[in-house]
């Protein structure tokens, strides 16, 4: 073995034995308060508890302990005017900091004298310059934590089952305050959603998340996905504070800070991590939660008796086939509003009527003590019954969407969008954008938005099949009676334009009310997070990881897709030369020269690979290939997700490969996310490997 290869080896391998001995402290301490943390932990009590959301601390982003003022807000004041009021407070404290460090501290005014106060006796002249450029605004949240307090009682004794059931600690129950207030209503500028604030490509992972059903809105749902999201983070990190930052900053990066500082301390990460995206949010996301849990633990003395929202009591049936929504508020007499509360995981596609119900979705009606749900739903007439979902005609394309997902997700292929959209290039489509879909039938076929009337049609046969209704035919065509249409007849359909109804073109949400809170409407930004002035809420704690080059990266995702200092990548599943050489825009075979790897030799996951940069930045390498994987999970995603995990000891007559194929048939690469450390071509006898189990829940995409 060559020296500089053997002594780069036995370092990884002392950093590993540092990182596990440190880790296995951590998890041995379960929810651990270091005191070296107890400064960061009354700044956030003091956010949840003292400061109402008309005020604000000016503060250093660094130092939590060194508050320089409470700021009150302007009441009703636009964002324009909040944002002219803290720069210019903001500048104010700089100048300050400033002056203090260039001037002479034996003649300083009397408030350079107390802003130096707050500061240790001993700080430096740089320390205050560095300072100046750390002034930040935090909100308060006082009110708001009261209020989800209120929310929580709704759902507190379910999510409690579920945190039990994964073997989470129970103080985990805390941590939608600090995500969203409790509030199912709220939504972040990231696209997260809900109490717990899943973004989309996390939350697909346990969820079923489309243009028809959104389970992140439901809380009972995404309480189930929270729990198995925390457990599988500390299946991976052994480490429960390691586990909860990584809800915000991903595992990937949360492996990055154990491997960068030799130690899973979550102090010492907290205060010594430097990684590029270990920002202000993922670096408080642990104190916040520690004040959280224990506010919530001590309401009363902080804010005396509070009147929590009695338990939901309702009661779910599985619909056996797919059913206009109407017509399940008519054959459960509950109206419909009240039905969509009920059901705030149905997008408004379906509470429009411009798609079915699902198969297998379970419905969730108040409870009333009479009624037989499943003897209800096996009376409604046959006629009301459907096999199979409206079809789609258009595809409004979202942030983060590619043609391969959206074709995956279709039914089709990306060559065939392509040329049905004239499109030039797969890699060249926007946010907003339409995109007809392929659509024929047997029946009539649907052209220019225009459709013949067969013999035998019917309006609403006519209707499902274009993914519309039959409301809206009548109204867009102007028809009197919408039962007498005629053969021959030709009839507009929907046009691709942003402002068709239908949610298949419309993916954005709308606004759904709270089923606790029907009067809060759908919140464009989390109860946490303002983007207009960062610095006068808790930060965007939904944000998810991205790469170098800002591409999305799951954070259950605990994959290192970076190239490090050597320019050296560490081969991830899925991958191969070939893939590498596109993406450097260089030919395959130069490639292999530079690895020694004969032809058709394929690399080895696990095994690191040298790259050689002569066309492309190291950020547009790590731009493609994180989109790459991208596409990979979620075209997975849009058929699939994850219900648990299974771990499984290694017989000698068994192969991890044939077992996967035999029992669990799930993707090399999502094995690999389950065992990020496990070298699969040395696995021997007695391993435990973890398996991913998934179901199928989208039989249509």
């Amino acid at each position: 073995m060559d020296v500089s290869v053997r002594t780069g080896f036995l370092f990884k391998v002392i950093v590993v034995l540092l990182a596990v001995t440190s880790l296995s402290v951590a998890i041995a301490q379960g929810i651990v308060r270091p005191p070296e943390l107890q400064t960061e932990v009354d700044f956030w009590k003091r956010i949840f508890v003292e400061v109402p959301t008309n005020q604000a601390l000016v503060h250093d982003n660094r130092y939590l302990g060194v508050v320089y003022e409470v700021v009150r807000i302007p009441r009703n004041a636009s964002w324009q005017k909040q944002r002219r009021v803290s720069e210019d407070i903001r500048k104010k404290y700089r100048q300050i900091l400033l002056d203090i460090a260039d001037g002479d501290r034996n003649s300083l005014s009397k408030e350079q004298r107390r802003v130096l106060a707050l500061w240790p006796a001993n700080v430096s002249n740089e320390e205050l310059r560095q300072a100046s450029r750390r002034v930040r605004f935090q909100g308060g949240l006082a009110d708001r934590f009261v209020e989800g307090l209120q929310r929580s009682g709704s759902w507190r004794d379910y999510i409690q089952q579920q945190l039990s059931a994964e073997q989470v600690p129970s103080e985990l129950v805390a941590l939608p305050h600090v995500e969203s207030s409790f509030n199912p209503a709220a939504g972040s500028s990231v696209g997260a959603t809900g109490i717990w604030q899943f973004t989309r490509s996390t939350g697909s992972r346990f969820m079923q998340i489309d243009h028809v059903v959104d389970e992140r809105r439901d809380p009972f749902i995404s309480s189930d996905a929270a729990a198995q999201l925390l457990s599988y983070n500390n299946s991976i990190l052994n480490s429960w504070p390691l586990a909860i930052t990584a809800y915000n900053h991903g595992l990937a990066g949360m492996r990055r800070a154990v491997t960068q500082l030799g130690t899973g301390d979550i102090q010492s990460i907290v205060h010594n991590y430097s990684g590029r995206r270990f920002g202000f949010a993922s670096r408080n996301f642990y104190v916040a939660f520690l004040a959280a849990s224990e506010v919530d633990s001590n309401y009363t003395q902080y804010f005396g008796d509070v009147v929590f929202n009695p338990p939901a009591n309702d009661i779910t049936v599985k619909l056996p086939a797919y059913v206009e929504f109407d017509t399940l508020s008519r054959v459960f007499g509950v109206s419909v509003q009240e039905l969509r509360r009920y059901n705030p995981a149905l997008m408004p596609s379906v509470i429009e009527g411009n798609k079915y119900v699902p198969k297998g979705f379970r419905l969730r009606l108040p409870y009333q003590s009479q009624l037989d749900a499943d003897a209800v739903m096996a009376a409604v007439p046959a006629r009301n019954l459907y096999r199979s979902q409206t079809p789609d005609l258009y595809h409004k394309v979202a942030a983060g969407d590619s043609l391969s997902v959206i074709a995956v997700r279709h039914e089709t292929t990306v060559r065939e969008l392509m040329a049905l959209n004239n499109l030039g290039s797969s890699d060249f489509i926007r946010a907003g954008q339409v995109l007809r879909l392929p659509y024929s039938d047997e029946q009539g076929t649907i052209v220019q938005n225009e459709y013949v009337v067969k013999s035998g049609d019917t309006l609403s046969e006519i209707a499902r099949r274009a993914g519309t209704t039959r409301s809206y035919l009548i109204r867009a065509n102007n028809l009197d009676d919408g039962d007498r249409i005629y053969t021959g007849q030709k009839l507009l359909m929907q046009k691709p334009t942003d402002e068709v109804r239908d949610d298949a073109v419309a993916i954005v949400a709308e606004p759904i009310q709270s089923k606790v809170e029907s009067d809060v409407e759908f919140e464009q930004e989390s109860a946490l997070a303002d983007p207009a002035i960062e610095s006068l809420a808790l930060p965007d704690m939904a944000a998810a990881e991205t790469d170098a080059a800002g591409v999305s990266i799951s954070t259950i995702d605990p994959n290192n897709y970076e190239v490090a200092d050597d320019g050296t990548i560490e081969v991830q599943a899925s991958e191969t030369m070939g893939h590498y050489a596109d993406w450097l825009g260089i030919p395959t075979q130069s490639l292999r020269e530079l690895n020694n790897y004969s032809f058709r030799q394929p690399v080895v996951i696990g095994r690191r690979v040298r790259l050689k940069f002569t066309d492309v930045s190291v950020n547009e390498f790590t731009d493609r290939r994180a989109q790459y994987h991208k596409e990979l999970q979620e075209a997975f995603f849009v058929r699939y997700r994850i219900i648990g995990a299974q771990e499984h000891k290694l017989r000698r007559d068994e192969s991890i490969w044939l077992l996967n194929r035999k029992n669990f048939q799930v993707p090399e690469w999502l094995l690999r996310q389950y065992n990020p450390d496990l070298e699969f071509n040395k696995v021997r006898p007695g391993t435990v490997i973890l398996f991913p189990v998934i179901e199928l829940i989208n039989a249509d995409a």
